[in-house]
This record gives structure tokens, C-alpha cells and sequence, in this order.
């Protein structure tokens, strides 16, 4: 399936949960009217980090979205802390946004975060990342349980269904982390042949990737597998294996063009491609449709999918 083509079917799939959202993402932006899509409307997006290229297409897609309805989108850049994401909001509460979207460092900490914002009644919509221990309007996340899943089923399939393996999982207390690594864990559940040697925290992070992976590959020699919990930390994984790249399979999770280029080349056996700049746009689209009163599905979920060699040239630009 071409790359378009799967964006394509993905919109279908998403129509009847955004079907009162994308109402108001298509609104006349000149102003007028009485619903979310004039120009005095304003929206914050709370990002953890734009030094990941994740992170950067999820910003855009959501910049788009809210050019395509005429609202002003104010972006912020919490660098991964979670006390400055919580400055950040209480800044986006005092300056009265007319809605808020998080992506947040910590799906716990987030909780704390929000509250200066939900007593301010202004909507709160999560993208990529939960919150956690409060509830919000609406949650815009990948399938990452499935993804998890989808990894353990590759990686799996890359070592013959037998073998040692390890993970690097991402920032403590995301639920993306969590999830994905769940989904892995009961993935790689059903291969008894496969054991998980080593398991720990790179945060997402390209740098502490290569460092934790080339630590755990010392004490574990007989590793044939990684799997990383984003491509940022498979890319690590890859410079740490060295003149073994290519050789001991890694699968990574986004689908980011750096991931996208080493799976044609052969250093990266897979990756499991989300869709950033979608989770953006429907973030935004969320966002506006719970600002116009509409009533919105409480959790989205888009699609992901395992790309290889086999079909990596559909998703390269």
C-alpha cells in the first residue's frame, strides 16, 4: 500500500469519530460566524520536546490543521521537563487560551500540569501521550499496545523465533512507553524460544541509546534482537552495534524519515511507522470541536504499521 494511499484509507477509518470535529476544523477563517474557526480563537500546544523529528511532524500537522480553520496555534517547548511544561500551562491558564493540547513528558505528572488549566474551564486534548488520574476531553494517541505487539511479531520473525534479545525503553512514566513496552512484552510472550535478557531506560533519546545499548551489549554478548522503543534510541542502538549493524536485527518505533533511511539501507530490520503529523492535526481538530460544544470521543486511536524492506519505499518521501 503506497504511503498516500494509507493516509488515505486511515482519514476513512477516523471519519465517523471526527466527523463533529472535522466540522469544525473546516470553519471560515475570516472571522465571522459563531463557531471555533475565527480568528480570536486561540490554542496552545504543549510539546515535550522538539529536538526528536517525532515530535517536529506532529507540531506541523497540528500548525496545519489550525491554519486550515483560522485559529492561532501557540507552540511551546517543554524540552522534556516536566516542571517547565507545568509553567508553561499555568502561563497558557493566565493568558486565557481557548483550549490547550498536551503532549506531555510525564503522563503522570501531567495531572498536576492541567489542573490550572481545567480550572480555568479551558478543554484540555492529549496527543501521542495520555494523562494520567484526571479526566480530559479527549486523547489522541497511536495504537502503541498494538504496536508493541506488531514489533515482538517482526523481531521475533528476524531471529529465526529463537534467541536472545533485549529493549530500550523510553521516559519513565509516559504512557507511551508503557504501552509499547507491554504490547512487546506480550508479543515476545508467545515465542517461549525468545528470552528478554536485559530491559532499560534510554528516554527516548538517541544519545543515551547508543550509551545504555552499548553498556548492555558488554554484559550481554549473545544478543541477537533489539528492540527500541522509538527510532531515536534504535538509531543509538545501531551506532552501538557497530560493524554488527545489520546483523543483529533492530526494530525501532515512529517511522521517522532517520528510521525510514536505515531500514532501505539495511542497518534497521523494521519500524513500526506512526502517523506524528496526524495525531496533530486531529488534535487540533479535537480541540476545536470541544471548544464549539460538540461532543467528541473520548479516545482516537491511528493506525500503525510494521515497515521493512518490503515495503519501506512507500513511505520515503
Amino acid at each position: 500500500m503506497s504511503h498516500q494511499l494509507f493516509k488515505r484509507t486511515l482519514g476513512v477509518t477516523l471519519a465517523a469519530g471526527l466527523m463533529l470535529a472535522s466540522t469544525a476544523c473546516n470553519r471560515d477563517g475570516d472571522g465571522g460566524g459563531d463557531g471555533a474557526g475565527g480568528g480570536d480563537v486561540t490554542l496552545t500546544l504543549a510539546v515535550s520536546t522538539l529536538n526528536n523529528p517525532f515530535f517536529i511532524s506532529l507540531r506541523d500537522g497540528a500548525q496545519e490543521a489550525a491554519d486550515e480553520a483560522g485559529v492561532d496555534l501557540e507552540v511551546v517547548d517543554a524540552q522534556n521537563d516536566a516542571t517547565t511544561q507545568q509553567n508553561q500551562l499555568t502561563n497558557a491558564a493566565t493568558q486565557d487560551a481557548d483550549g490547550v493540547i498536551i503532549n506531555p513528558v510525564d503522563s503522570e505528572a501531567a495531572a498536576a500540569a492541567i489542573t490550572p488549566v481545567q480550572d480555568a474551564d479551558i478543554p484540555v486534548v492529549a496527543v501521542d501521550r495520555g494523562v494520567e488520574g484526571v479526566e480530559i476531553a479527549s486523547t489522541v494517541s497511536s495504537d502503541n499496545v498494538g504496536g508493541g505487539e506488531q514489533a515482538a511479531e517482526v523481531l521475533a520473525e528476524a531471529i529465526g523465533e529463537q534467541g536472545q534479545v533485549m529493549t530500550l525503553q523510553g521516559v519513565p512514566g509516559t504512557s507511551a512507553s508503557r504501552d509499547r513496552g507491554s504490547g512487546f512484552e506480550e508479543g515476545i510472550a508467545a515465542f517461549p524460544d525468545i528470552e528478554v535478557v536485559a530491559t532499560q531506560p534510554a528516554n527516548f533519546d538517541r544519545t543515551e541509546g547508543l550509551n545504555v545499548a552499548t553498556n548492555l551489549l558488554q554484559s550481554n554478548p549473545d544478543v541477537g534482537g533489539i528492540f527500541a522503543e522509538n527510532d531515536e534510541m534504535a538509531m543509538g542502538a545501531i551506532e552501538a552495534l557497530g560493524n554488527r549493524a545489520g546483523e543483529v536485527p533492530v526494530v525501532g518505533f515512529d517511522g521517522t524519515d532517520d528510521a525510514l533511511q536505515a531500514v532501505q539501507d539495511g542497518t534497521m530490520h523494521a519500524t513500526i511507522a506512526q502517523q506524528p503529523a496526524e495525531l496533530g492535526r486531529v488534535g487540533v481538530e479535537q480541540a476545536l470541536a470541544v471548544i464549539d460544544g460538540e461532543e467528541v470521543e473520548p479516545d482516537t486511536s491511528i493506525e500503525v504499521v510494521t515497515v521493512t524492506e518490503d515495503n519501506v519505499g512507500d513511505f520515503l518521501q
